[in-house]
């Protein structure tokens, strides 16, 4: 029997960059490492939306 999540909570909790030391900084991203990040995003975007669309 399928569940369907109706609500979803998300909780964060930011914290001041001073805090932190600099060698915890994440390293920055290439272009490539952007652009497949953002083609699976929009990927699996239009997965749901093409799901809904079948209901």
């Amino acid at each position: 029997m399928p569940i369907e999540i109706k609500e979803l909570v998300i909780r964060a909790v930011a914290e001041s960059d001073e805090e932190r030391p600099a060698a915890a900084a994440p390293a920055p991203t290439s272009a490539e490492d952007r652009q497949a990040i953002v083609e699976a995003a929009v990927k699996e975007v239009l997965r749901i939306l093409r799901e809904a669309k079948e209901r």
